[in-house]
């Protein structure tokens, strides 16, 4: 018996994290950020190597280290670079390790945040609006600086939620209970019927499941095969999988 299965026909309200979730890379941009100081690489190898980064990223965050730091974003950041770039792999440690430092302030100013995190999957706002037809209370839980909200309304899924949970604006981050605790006060909906779907485990799932909900985890390319939880490629499949649940009664 998996202790881990989601009810998925008993789910009556979704968390679901911003970045990698609702809101992901351009990677287009990206790579125009990287090529600007010297690091080549194709977008398509960019995307390939920012997922595989992830786990990467989620087992030094473990510990409990905030996924905000710089820490554990220039440890996601630097193995991200030296899958998708020769260039970047070849160098030094003194040099990989500057470049490292200047990609990080570079992705988060103000103009790179906002076109760094602008690409909405494919199909997904009509899967949002699906899920609040069936029903279903939608909440977004993100560790951010206080701008998810904007970035939302930017990308026009504003609309689609029933409230919005901002790690900086309520005190408390993912994996820690109670920003889980301040988003289930907003949905109004028991934590045994309410899923929540992220993209690193550590935080999102092992958060989730300390608060007493069910999860999920997004795996576009099979790097979490080891993961006891319920996965999907994306939103969008994960959301049809919920429905599917939901109109059969399974």
């Amino acid at each position: 018996m998996n202790v881990h299965a989601v009810p998925w026909a008993a789910i009556e309200a979704v968390f679901l994290d911003a970045g990698h979730t609702i809101l992901c890379w351009d990677y287009a941009f990206a790579s125009e950020l990287l090529g600007a100081r010297g690091i080549p690489c194709d977008p398509v190898r960019l995307e390939r190597a920012e997922a595989a980064a992830r786990p990467i990223w989620s087992r030094s965050l473990a510990g409990g280290a905030s996924s905000e730091g710089d820490d554990g974003r220039g440890a996601y950041v630097r193995s991200v670079l030296a899958a998708a770039s020769d260039d970047f792999a070849q160098r030094g440690d003194a040099e990989r390790a500057r470049l490292v430092r200047e990609v990080l302030l570079a992705m988060r100013t103000p103009e790179a945040q906002d076109r760094l995190w602008s690409r909405v999957p494919e199909g997904l706002p009509a899967m949002l609006a699906r899920l609040r037809a069936a029903g279903l209370r939608l909440v977004v839980v993100s560790n951010s600086d206080g701008t998810v909200a904007a970035k939302l309304a930017r990308a026009g899924l504003a609309e689609h939620f029933d409230a919005v949970v901002d790690s900086h604006l309520v005190g408390s981050e993912k994996p820690d209970a109670r920003i889980f605790e301040h988003a289930l006060d907003r949905s109004g909906v028991p934590r045994e019927r309410t899923l929540h779907v992220g993209d690193l485990y550590h935080v999102d799932v092992t958060g989730a499941r300390g608060a007493g909900l069910h999860a999920a985890l997004l795996d576009p390319f099979d790097d979490w095969g080891d993961a006891d939880c319920a996965r999907a490629t994306d939103a969008v499949s994960l959301a049809s999988r919920l429905l599917a649940a939901r109109e059969g009664g399974a």
